[in-house]
């Protein structure tokens, strides 16, 4: 990208080509390397709740108060705020990688300073900027992700990414058992190598993450298309010496203008013009997911050490096991989110942890079952929201053009969390600070609530984006309106394809509206008024790909067994539980026969048996 780039219109297939490869190495290096920025938030986030408690102690070299702890933490929030919407802007203007490495420096340096705070107000510095290369980092890691993994698998992927956070929080709250521990470390000095842990993490992470290469979706709207295709070339080389097939041809391209840039007014004028429910949504999540996380994990040390006498040496260890539920939810439950949906599950996941929230704050109140009890109710209501608050994430990611998505997710981002993100621990540290039980409970029931409220919204007004191609959900703001003649006009083949598409989707609707028959509630489309109109999109082929390959497979090697089967066609790349769906769907358009128990024939030989 070193000359300058010439713009012009081009028609591309760059992301139906990286959106029909199969998992591979290069898949997981772009999860080790753009998700590892995740860990060392957690690390970074709940670090100054491991130590809370002993940064409010004699001794410690800065002795905050409790309520200081929760300016603190709204402090690192505000830089994080600021760090998305100043860094998300270059991000879309200069490219995802140059600026993931930028935030990842910017972090490096403020949390090394963080560990010589020696007053408030140089601590408050140090956090500051450490939460401004975390905000950036939000912007152009989510954007980067989204853009390599493939449709299938995005929602499962981008969750686990998102919820990896939690386990930097685990590592920082075990780290802390030993560095918080007195008769190892000094008061004064355990909490800043604390700190310093960070930094060592951050620059494994800068050195795995310089091997990922700039986003090719950026590349081509950018002006830099040639660079986009070398960089697809050689992932496809790897992906095809890896699997030792050749890889399918990719279906449908695109035809865009290629800008240098895009202003803040037409950034604007998408989100809240062009997609004003999105915009309703994306705020809700935000909001909802901000006050609830920012208000525990910033202040759950000093609940644990002012209401349950927990040591502050102790802490930690309940930090543990309530980061291992957050890593937890999103690990079991992400896969749902490609299968059952995004709209079921994150407005379950959302309303779920809300209703466990109020019960928490009854189980506050009336001192039932101790410190343990708490936090294993707490375990509960986190496995769900942490689901939801990677889907926020997900969500904003996936659902606005891809030349505004770096700036989208800092926008919603900032807006959100500034709103809940900053209210939660400032309200917390303050009920905190008052003593009562009451109080702070009432903080849980406002917690509770902006969670529900936000899995309200999400009903009415959520996107159905499992399994769709970003373009298809929401169209580039450089697509030219002359698209190229439709290829399937003049190829007999992809029509043929088409069809079986369109009947798929028929009989799959056919069947859904059998199942919802007798069910009771609502009757369905109660809410269309409210509804954004589902986006046009590219038929999904990859399923009819699966299809063809295993009608092709059978027919040059029946009789098979389902197991040689699925060796045959490579199904171990395909993604979980994508050869059953297909094989359901091939046996139901008669396009393979099952001639007994785990064998398969062609459809003239299975009646010739008879």
């Amino acid at each position: 990208m070193g000359a300058p780039a010439e713009l012009n219109t081009i028609t591309t297939q760059v992301p139906s080509r990286l959106d029909r490869l199969p998992w591979s190495r290069f898949h997981w290096r772009v999860v080790l390397g753009l998700g590892g920025v995740w860990i060392l938030d957690g690390l970074e986030v709940t670090m100054v709740g491991n130590v809370a408690s002993r940064l409010t102690e004699e001794g410690s070299g800065i002795e905050l108060t409790a309520a200081e702890i929760g300016i603190a933490a709204a402090v690192y929030i505000t830089g994080a705020c600021l760090g998305a919407l100043f860094f998300g802007q270059l991000t879309d203007r200069f490219g995802r990688k140059k600026l993931f490495i930028l935030t990842l420096v910017v972090y490096l340096t403020a949390t090394v300073a963080t560990a010589f705070a020696f007053a408030p107000w140089y601590f408050y510095l140090a956090r500051f900027f450490t939460g401004a290369g975390i905000g950036g980092e939000y912007a152009a890691i989510n954007s980067a992700i989204d853009e390599l993994i493939p449709a299938r698998v995005r929602g499962r992927v981008d969750l686990i990414i998102n919820g990896s956070y939690w386990l930097g929080a685990a590592g920082g709250a075990a780290g802390a058992l030993v560095l918080l521990n007195t008769s190892i470390f000094p008061a004064d000095i355990g909490w800043r190598i604390a700190f310093g842990l960070g930094a060592v993490f951050g620059l494994v992470v800068l050195v795995v993450r310089r091997k990922v290469p700039e986003s090719p979706r950026w590349l081509f709207i950018h002006g830099h298309e040639e660079e986009a295709e070398r960089i697809v070339d050689g992932i496809e080389r790897e992906v095809e010496r890896e699997t030792s097939q050749p890889l399918e041809d990719a279906e449908g391209s695109i035809t865009v203008r290629q800008r240098k840039t895009i202003s803040f007014r037409e950034i604007a004028k998408v989100a809240f013009t062009l997609y004003p429910r999105r915009a309703i949504l994306c705020l809700a999540l935000f909001v909802g997911q901000a006050f609830i996380y920012n208000a525990f994990t910033f202040n759950l040390g000093t609940i644990l050490s002012t209401f349950f006498g927990v040591a502050s040496g102790v802490v930690p260890v309940f930090f543990i096991v309530w980061a291992l539920s957050n890593f937890a939810g999103p690990l079991v439950l992400g896969r749902l989110f490609d299968t059952i949906g995004r709209k079921p599950m994150i407005s379950f996941a959302y309303i779920g942890s809300g209703a466990i929230a109020a019960m928490l704050a009854w189980l506050f109140v009336v001192e039932a079952g101790g410190a343990w009890m708490f936090i294993a109710v707490l375990a509960v209501c986190f496995f769900l929201a942490s689901s939801g608050a990677s889907a926020a994430y997900l969500t904003v990611s996936e659902i606005f053009p891809m030349e505004t998505r770096a700036m989208a997710i800092a926008f919603f981002y900032a807006v959100g969390t500034a709103i809940g993100g900053i209210t939660g621990p400032l309200l917390f540290g303050q009920l905190i600070d008052s003593g009562q039980r009451g109080l702070v409970a009432t903080g849980f029931l406002i917690g509770a609530g902006v969670m529900a409220v936000a899995g309200v919204v999400e009903l009415v007004l959520g996107v159905k984006a499992e399994g769709k191609d970003l373009e298809s959900l929401a169209e580039p703001l450089t697509t030219t309106d002359e698209q190229p003649t439709p290829e399937s006009a003049a190829d007999p083949d992809r029509q043929a394809r088409e069809a079986r598409i369109a009947a798929r989707a028929e009989r799959q609707r056919a069947g859904q509206s059998r199942s919802r028959r007798y069910r009771p509630g609502p009757a369905p489309g109660w809410a269309a008024a409210w509804r954004e109109p589902p986006s046009p999109g590219a038929p999904e082929t990859a399923l009819d790909h699966e299809i063809e390959s295993i009608a092709r497979a059978v027919s040059e090697h029946e009789p098979i067994t389902l197991r040689e089967l699925h060796r045959v066609v490579g199904a171990r790349y395909w993604g979980p539980g994508e050869f059953r769906k297909a094989l359901r769907e091939a046996l139901a358009e008669n396009r393979i026969a099952r001639q007994h128990r785990g064998v398969m024939v062609l459809p003239e030989r299975e009646q010739a048996s008879r």
